[in-house]
């Protein structure tokens, strides 16, 4: 016989920038942006991350910045 199969309830992720009301990502928060970068030094994707679509773009956006401003290195050492 089997065993019953148990399902987990899967919580949808609630966007961070959303939930503070934050409209603008500042480039020049290292300790911000850190958070939604691995030791790789990619950008997580949304799925991983679970910001809004909104925020991801402008998240990216001022991730690329610092990293050409060398706030934040483009790979991990």
């Amino acid at each position: 016989m089997t065993a019953p199969k148990r399902f987990s309830v899967r919580r949808k992720k609630v966007c961070k920038f959303c939930a503070e009301k934050i409209t603008y990502i500042d480039y020049k928060d290292a300790k911000l942006l850190g958070h939604f970068i691995p030791e790789r030094g990619k950008i997580l994707p949304r799925r991983i991350s679970g910001v809004c679509s909104t925020h991801q773009r402008l998240l990216a956006e001022a991730i690329k910045r610092a990293r050409h401003l060398a706030i934040l290195p483009f790979v991990a050492d």
